[in-house]
């Protein structure tokens, strides 16, 4: 192939990918695919350079800005870092450094090591010590302003100085670090989501990318995100607040601000090869995922000698853990069968040590990846885990596929109830219709008994697990006729437990019909879309009645949704259920009545809420405006009706003032709902 050839394909490649990677939050390939074809790209371009174009990905920083949030440029670019993958890559970027500075190549550097998080870059913006704007990385230049998603992260300090506001901070100064799962966080997320029957995040890196550029605040509240922050970054013609990196980083912590501990001065590039190879292993043990270790310059005045090519500081680079791989046997191609039914295979594996694990378990995604990379039950196959929680089978080593192998095929029935499985036309997944199957019925009553569905404390997955195998329960319905003396026989269950579970199953036949229309899991209907179907129509035979056309119009719902529900509330199986609940004592109205046309105090009206209430929390406001009819939203626009302005009002009351929308302080807030 022809150099101009190659290098147009490898164009068009990594752009596809920088747009599954910066704007979706879903690569399709791992780190080190991708800085593989970078680097023949830039190999090719420095050959002819005849061929380098302006909007060649190796001539910008990367990424652009998402769409749905306003674009802040920041103080100065955020440049990507280059990446090392070996000892003597490392020894070459110290040696590079060393001819720029025009000093003996043995001259032992000083250098700090960081731990390199796996997350998303944020630059946090504080005027007077206070924070005034969050802003992603977007394309280097200018990121997605997330202002109030930043300020739901707790590790992010509100006012720098701690319980010293009076310590002296610059006036205008730019924190840059990374925002992160936890670990145990991202596991719980997953946890939920599953239970849920939605898909599993793969990785915590893009778990935290997708929720803080979401327009729900409450999600990312809910999520648990942290930070760790590393750089300073002062408007042109400040002085550094620190001759050294490492000072940098203690003045930092004297602010309140959390950096990881773990990082380290080291003298020379000896002393960084050492920290990398300690941290090798001893990173599975961490709270969270590393995927290297970053080295800058530790000299501030050195740095600006040194300076910056336009996409990466040569004064820093990042060394990357190799993507751990291991082999072994494919022993199954199983499936799984979710809350909403969605059937997807996974596979079974010899158990194999990886990324500090034993794995036993690996995702295959769905039938169409499977028969792509040509994955067979019996294959030996590579397995990795790199930055990924989940483990992910690579592909098979057909040097050593059996002979008698054959095509793995999805199969035509469920596993747990042997219903047909359906796909639809115009969908990758396969689905158990039978809303009776013992695999859905596990999951969809562990999320119909969660907090945010119908609240039944002490219904959890072990309990689940026992009431579905003993055929105590078969639908939603059967748990509001389960008795004191049906609970008390089951393991690890008494009297008194059983008394408290029948209690809360009695408490729950009043939740709100958003409660009802949330935990009987109609596809594609959230919280969200469930307190919107609630407050249209109001009670379940209204909803029940209603056309496909009414409940498309329903504001947050649209076609897709509609054609869900429709199609949930017109199945046979699932009205029986509907009418057996009610049979049983579940309420399936609101009190404000069954018809959809019935007006509340608030119908219509839009509110965003800001800053801190003193009379209640910000979640019980919401449930408040709700209640009488009223839509809580995450962002500020022309068609908001009413913003509510507690104390320490950030970006939001700024823009309302702004836009000319109606600013409420807590007291006519207090007014408006108990009129």
């Amino acid at each position: 192939m022809d150099p101009a050839t190659r290098i147009h394909e490898l164009r068009q490649l990594l752009r596809h990918h920088e747009e599954r990677y910066y704007v979706h939050d879903a690569p399709e390939i791992s780190d080190a695919e991708f800085d593989a074809r970078m680097r023949e790209l830039s190999a090719l371009e420095a050959a002819h350079p005849d061929l380098i174009e302006p909007d060649s990905p190796t001539q910008r920083v990367g990424g652009r800005p998402a769409e749905g949030f306003p674009t802040v440029a920041h103080l100065e670019p955020m440049l990507s870092l280059e990446n090392a993958y070996s000892a003597d890559e490392l020894r070459e970027f110290h040696a590079r450094l060393c001819r720029t500075l025009d000093v003996d190549p043995a001259t032992p550097l000083p250098y700090v090591a960081e731990l390199k998080i796996d997350g998303l870059s944020i630059a946090l913006t504080y005027e007077r010590g206070r924070l005034v704007r969050g802003v992603t990385r977007g394309d280097g230049v200018q990121g997605e302003e997330v202002t109030t998603n930043v300020r739901t992260i707790r590790a992010i300090p509100l006012r720098l100085g701690g319980q010293s506001p009076q310590m002296s901070v610059p006036e205008v100064m730019e924190l840059r670090g990374e925002v992160y799962f936890p670990r145990a966080e991202f596991q719980r997320v997953n946890d939920e989501r599953e239970a849920e029957g939605e898909p599993l995040f793969a990785n915590p890196r893009n778990a935290a990318a997708g929720t803080l550029r979401t327009l729900d605040t409450a999600i990312v509240s809910r999520r648990g995100l942290r930070v760790f922050l590393y750089q300073v970054v002062l408007p042109q013609g400040n002085a550094p607040v620190a001759s050294s990196h490492h000072d940098t980083l203690a003045q930092l912590q004297a602010w309140g601000c959390p950096v990881e501990r773990h990082h380290r001065l080291c003298v020379g590039i000896d002393a960084v090869l050492d920290f990398c190879e300690e941290w090798r292993e001893a990173r599975h043990a961490l709270a969270f995922e590393t995927d290297g270790v970053v080295i800058k310059l530790d000299d501030v005045a050195l740095r600006a000698t040194v300076g910056a090519t336009a996409k990466f500081p040569r004064w820093a680079v990042a060394f990357k853990f190799p993507a751990e791989q291991a082999r072994t046997r494919l022993k199954e191609i199983a499936v799984n069968v979710g809350r909403t039914g969605a059937v997807t295979p996974y596979a079974v594996l010899e158990p194999v040590r990886l990324g500090g694990t034993t794995v036993q378990m690996a995702t295959l995604h769905n039938e169409q990846e499977i028969a792509r990379r040509d994955i067979r039950e019996g294959d030996l196959v590579f397995v990795e885990k790199g930055g990924d929680i989940i483990p992910k089978v690579l592909g098979p080593v057909l040097a050593e596929r059996p002979f008698d192998s054959a095509p793995w095929s999805m199969p035509t029935q469920c596993p747990n109830c042997h219903s047909p499985l359906t796909k639809p036309g115009n969908e990758v997944v396969w689905r158990c219709d039978n809303i009776a199957c013992p695999a859905r019925i596990r999951r969809s009553l562990q999320h119909f008994a969660s907090r945010r569905a119908m609240d039944i404390e002490g219904l959890g997955e072990s309990l689940v697990d026992q009431l579905v195998t003993l055929g105590h329960v078969h639908t939603y319905a059967d748990v509001y006729s389960l008795t004191d003396d049906t609970l008390a026989a089951l393991d690890r269950m008494g009297p008194k437990s059983a008394a408290n579970l029948v209690a809360a199953i009695g408490a729950s036949r009043n939740a709100p019909l958003w409660r009802v229309l949330h935990g009987i899991g109609i596809r594609h209907v959230g919280e969200g879309v469930a307190k919107a179907l609630a407050r249209a129509f109001g009670a379940m035979a209204t909803l029940r009645a209603a056309p496909l056309e009414q409940i498309e119009a329903v504001p947050d719902v649209g076609a897709v949704v509609a054609r869900s529900v429709r199609s949930f509330l017109d199945d046979p199986r699932n009205q029986a259920v509907l009418d057996a609940m009610a049979a049983r004592g579940v309420q399936m109205a609101d009190a404000h009545g069954g018809d959809a046309d019935t007006l509340r105090a608030l119908t219509g009206k839009t509110f965003v809420l800001t800053g801190t209430l003193a009379s209640m929390p910000r979640d019980e406001a919401a449930a408040r405006i709700e209640a009488l009819g009223g839509k809580v939203s995450s962002s500020v626009s022309k068609k908001t009706t009413y913003v509510v302005a507690g104390t320490d009002a950030g970006s939001k009351l700024e823009k309302a003032q702004a836009l000319g929308v109606t600013v409420l302080d807590e007291a006519q807030f207090q007014a408006l709902i108990m009129a």
